[in-house]
This record gives structure tokens, C-alpha cells and sequence, in this order.
């Protein structure tokens, strides 16, 4: 197996970081610490620079809110400088991995993303009868440290870009230990307390929701589990978003028997399948994926995805109104809506959203009592 070596120089390489920058600053220019490193933008580069040739780069603190759409979740946004040597790190790994990548692997990719895997899912949904879907429980807590370490090892040859993910993986280390509940696998010793990382349970696990690395080193954590459906299990319908992936069938038995076999190749990750989430059914029923509801012969929206756009237009008709938001902006989050849902049999839900409110300009006079 091909293995890379000499990737480090390339990484704190000045036109490296420069590039690194502008990818980080896309669609943030107007953030305080963004244009504060714009500021001085050669100088803070160079220092960049510095710091990773002589390997005493550090990362700093990480910033954890939570969001609630849609669903709860614990999101950590790192200082600006760490992204741009993120941003330097991916830039010069990512390709490596890129080529191996299955086709079907959506995520995070150039050229993939959510509509691209609607188009493939509906392909397939009218092609096969039945479809497993599947979702791994706790996937971000639960990435082991050693075993993407190990994996990364397999392809980088570079002791120096091995510690330079090792450190930004520290860096986020023990933040999603509150939404982790733990699981023993066979071997684990749940008796043990010492914490010396004699045992895989004691060892850091965990990827923080936000950095760019994480979403790569998600897809390179569960590529694993795609050569293993597309080599071992031979599945010729196969795609997966993330987390969450499907596999298609022309009978039940085929996708129960894949399913407890995935379920044993996940130990190996340290995984687990979501007991609720990770289902056989007949895609007539409808195959919920990336924000939307496939059958064979239509598309509809997920129902909560609905009613989440419902009340993120009341609350912009109020800012409207307050005059806390602009029209522009309004206008934008419209355009974007409108452009997903197009992809659906909505005409008529989106006509009615969309007349269902009127937008009173902020201006606008109160009549006097």
C-alpha cells in the first residue's frame, strides 16, 4: 500500500497558508476576528508559519454553544488561526484520501453534497424494493482517538503531520464527554478505573462538531465501513451522508443479514448502530434522507423540516418588522429555501408558506390611539 512521506513542509508552505486563509474567511469576512487577522494578515501567516516549522504550534480554546435545529447539539468553534492551519492541514492531506473514497460517500466532498445524494437516492429507491437505513449512535463522541490515529497512519508516512493531527485532536479532547454515554465492547474492562490507557474505554475518544477536520476525518474514520458494504458485503446499492447511510435489496432477508453483520464490523470502530434509527422496510413506505422523504415516483419534504422554516418565517417577519434584519437578508433565506424545496413535489406548500405572512416594513407607522 502506497504511503505518503515529505507532507509537512507543504503544510506550513507560506502559498499553502495564504490559500488555507481565504478558504477559512469565506463567508465571514465581517466577523471581529476575522478581519482582526486580516488586519495584519502577513504577519499573523508568517507567525503560523513559524510556529509549525519549529513544531511548537499550539492550539488555542475552543468556543462550545449549543444549537437546537435541527436537533440538540453541541458545537465547538474554534479561534480563527486554528482554522486557517485546519484549513493548511486539509489542504495538503484530503487528496490523499479522496481517491480511495467510495463513489457514494457524500459528505463534505467537493462536487457531493446533499442534492447529489437525493439524486442517487431516488435513483436507487426505484430500482430496489427494500432498503436498510442506518445511523450510528453518539458518531462524533465516540470517534477513538487511536484507532484514526492508526488509520491516518496507514496512508501518511509523516511523523511530523501525524503529530499535527494528533495535537488538534487533544485539542478538542474530553469536550464531547457530556453527550457521550459509555459502551463497552467485548474485552473492555468496565471494573478498571486507572485511567493509564491500559484499556480502549479509558482511551480519549471524540471529534468536536464545527472543525473542518472533524467532517474529513469523519469520512476517513467511516471509509472503513464503505469498503467494507462495497468489498465484503458486495452491496452494489449502497450511499451514505455522514452518519447515516442506506443500503438496497430485493428481498428482506439479504438487509437483515447485512444489518448484523455491519453491527459486528462496527465493534472494530468502536460503534454502534442506532437501535430505532437502523431499520428494514419497503421504500414504498418512504426513505427519509438528507431533509427529505423519497418514494419511488416523488419527493416530499420531511415534515419537521417544514415546520422549522414555518418558524424561522415568523421570526424574520418580526426582525423585519423591528428592523433588525434587512430585506436582502430576507430575501436570501427565501432564495435558499425555496432552491431546496425545489427539488420536491412542493409547489403548492411552498406557495402557501410564502402567502402566508405579510411583511410589514419597518418603517411603517403605528396608527395613534
Amino acid at each position: 500500500m502506497k504511503t505518503y512521506r515529505h507532507l509537512y513542509p507543504q503544510v506550513y508552505a507560506f502559498p499553502n497558508l495564504l490559500a488555507a486563509f481565504r478558504d477559512a474567511r469565506r463567508g465571514k469576512r465581517s466577523r471581529p476576528e476575522v478581519a482582526d487577522f486580516e488586519f495584519d494578515l502577513e504577519a499573523n501567516l508568517l507567525a503560523l508559519e513559524r510556529e509549525l516549522a519549529s513544531r511548537t504550534y499550539q492550539p488555542g480554546a475552543y468556543r462550545n454553544f449549543y444549537i437546537y435545529e435541527p436537533k440538540v447539539r453541541l458545537v465547538s468553534a474554534a479561534p480563527f488561526r486554528d482554522r486557517v492551519v485546519h484549513h493548511a492541514l486539509c489542504n495538503v492531506i484530503e487528496p490523499i484520501w479522496e481517491s480511495r473514497f467510495i463513489h457514494d460517500s457524500y459528505a463534505c466532498r467537493l462536487g457531493k453534497g446533499t442534492h447529489r445524494a437525493l439524486a442517487r437516492c431516488r435513483q436507487f429507491v426505484r430500482q430496489y424494493p427494500y432498503v436498510l437505513r442506518c445511523d450510528i449512535r453518539q458518531f462524533f463522541p465516540s470517534v477513538d482517538h487511536e484507532i484514526l490515529l492508526h488509520i491516518l497512519g496507514g496512508k501518511i508516512a509523516d511523523p511530523d503531520v501525524l503529530e499535527l493531527c494528533a495535537r488538534i485532536l487533544r485539542s478538542g479532547e474530553g469536550i464531547l464527554a457530556g453527550e457521550y454515554e459509555m459502551v463497552y465492547f467485548p474485552g473492555d474492562d468496565p471494573s478498571t478505573g486507572s485511567g493509564q490507557g491500559l484499556f480502549a474505554v479509558n482511551r480519549p475518544r471524540g471529534l468536536p462538531i464545527g472543525n473542518l477536520t472533524s467532517q474529513f476525518w469523519a469520512n476517513v474514520y467511516l471509509d472503513r465501513l464503505d469498503q467494507f458494504v462495497k468489498r465484503t458485503l458486495r452491496c452494489p446499492a449502497y450511499l451514505r451522508y455522514m452518519d447515516d447511510f442506506l443500503l438496497f435489496a430485493d428481498d428482506k432477508p439479504t438487509l437483515h443479514a447485512w444489518r448484523a453483520e455491519i453491527a459486528d464490523f462496527l465493534v472494530g470502530l468502536r460503534l454502534v448502530l442506532h437501535p430505532r434509527k437502523s431499520v428494514v422496510f419497503p421504500v414504498t413506505n418512504g426513505v427519509e434522507f438528507v431533509g427529505f422523504r423519497v418514494f419511488p415516483t416523488h419527493v416530499r419534504l420531511r415534515r419537521a423540516g417544514v415546520q422549522r422554516f414555518a418558524r424561522r418565517l415568523r421570526w424574520l417577519q418580526e426582525e423585519y418588522a423591528a428592523g433588525r434584519v434587512a430585506m436582502e437578508h430576507v430575501q436570501a433565506s427565501l432564495r435558499s429555501w425555496v432552491a431546496h424545496a425545489s427539488y420536491t413535489n412542493s409547489y403548492r406548500l411552498r406557495l402557501g408558506l410564502l402567502r402566508s405572512l405579510t411583511w410589514r416594513p419597518p418603517c411603517a407607522s403605528r396608527p395613534s390611539s
